[in-house]
């Protein structure tokens, strides 16, 4: 499963860090109010049209604004792994989505990846899943989706499901 990293502050606006300090590589107010809604994606009684992840992945990022990544992948993803008790991994930064995908296959399934949506189309491709039917060549400009990807005898399926988390999502 794929998901973009939640929503990002405006132009001229600013993003919060874990310390509450005006960030533009952080989270806006909207994309916290998702990250902690996300755990709604996965029941724990089952039920949902999602499969419960065993490992999730968020994008280190590329050098940002004094030297340090954006942390907006790794803020979408933790209050979700810290609800279900599975491993974050963020050893691999943007532009390294062929390593990212050989560690994906590698892992224990189901995975979740928190990626940066221009990213993603690459991604997509080091998994072998680019060719599949309806999956789109670039991320549209939504937070609230998530892109399934099965493999079932080295054959790929996919779809893409709105989140339904916040009020204003398709």
């Amino acid at each position: 499963m794929v998901v973009r990293h939640a929503e990002k502050p405006y132009a001229g606006d600013l993003g919060e860090d874990e310390d509450g300090n005006e960030d533009p590589g952080s989270l806006a107010g909207r994309g916290r109010r998702r990250a902690e809604e996300l755990h709604r994606l996965f029941p724990p009684a089952g039920g949902s049209a999602l499969p419960r992840p065993a490992v999730v992945f968020a994008a280190a990022g590329p050098a940002g604004a004094g030297g340090r990544p954006p942390a907006r992948c790794r803020q979408t993803v933790e209050p979700l792994t810290t609800a279900l008790h599975i491993p974050l991994r963020s050893e691999f930064g943007i532009g390294a989505e062929e390593a990212l995908g050989r560690a994906v296959l590698a892992a224990r399934m189901p995975v979740l990846v928190c990626w940066e949506h221009t990213g993603i189309p690459r991604l997509i491709h080091a998994l072998g899943a680019h060719q599949v039917l309806g999956v789109p060549a670039s991320w549209p400009d939504r937070y609230d989706l998530v892109w399934e990807f099965t493999r079932r005898q080295g054959r790929w399926t996919f779809r893409e499901l709105a989140q339904h988390l916040l009020p204003g999502d398709a």
